[in-house]
């Protein structure tokens, strides 16, 4: 990727903000990436295929290919029974540590 991009280990560090020391362990192989440093990156390059920063599938950078269209079924819509409960009041809290009171007519 630092090849790709044409980056630096320390603008790459800056760039998915993560320390400095951290890209040079992983570069050194001290230290192996964390789940936390794969996010990182997948969300700072949105076209670097998160399959690929995990198990090395698929191709690098991301191919431009279309996501299948999600289709939903509609299902009946069912109507529940009205409730036997009735609303007494509402309260609203205000951030001010005020409050209003409603209640039914």
């Amino acid at each position: 990727m630092l090849t790709h991009y044409e980056l630096s280990s320390s603008a790459f560090a800056d760039l998915i903000e993560v320390q400095r020391s951290s890209i040079s362990h992983l570069l050194n192989g001290r230290n192996k990436p964390s789940l936390e440093f794969i996010m990182k990156i997948n969300d700072a390059f949105a076209e670097v295929d998160i399959q690929w920063l995990l198990y090395g599938i698929g191709s690098f950078p991301k191919l431009n290919e279309k996501e299948p269209t999600k289709t939903y079924n509609k299902s009946k819509q069912t109507t529940l029974p009205p409730s036997e409960k009735n609303i007494d009041r509402i309260v609203i809290f205000y951030n001010d540590g005020t409050f209003k009171t409603y209640l039914e007519k």
